[in-house]
């Protein structure tokens, strides 16, 4: 990746890198009782308030695509600011988060 993608990402979007297999890391910021309701298939759980703790376990990943979920988007729009002034430059916050999902891809996930 040579320039840093949009700062938002679609359900759709995401969806399309699933299915094309891109390589990316899909990053929760929720809360552990939230990720154990309903979460997505790979996603590495870091709940936003322990991120400045261990933003170290991402480090892997500062040169690749990061996209962030969390309910609706706004824990996850503020991930994704903290961590671009961190120099994740690729990182993206996904739009509408876990509901947008449930709602538009995989109505089989439950909704809270």
């Amino acid at each position: 990746m040579n320039q840093a993608p949009a700062h938002e990402i679609s359900v759709q979007e995401v969806k399309q890198l699933r299915d094309r297999q891109e390589s990316f890391l899909l990053l929760d910021c929720r809360n552990q009782d939230e990720y154990d309701l309903v979460r997505l298939e790979s996603a590495m759980l870091i709940p936003m308030h322990e991120l400045p703790d261990r933003v170290a376990e991402l480090q892997d990943h500062q040169a690749s695509r990061i996209v962030v979920y969390c309910h609706l988007g706004g824990r996850s729009q503020m991930v994704t600011d903290w961590l671009r002034q961190q120099d994740f430059a690729y990182v993206q916050n996904m739009t509408g988060g876990i509901n947008a999902w449930a709602e538009e891809i995989d109505r089989t996930l439950p909704r809270y």
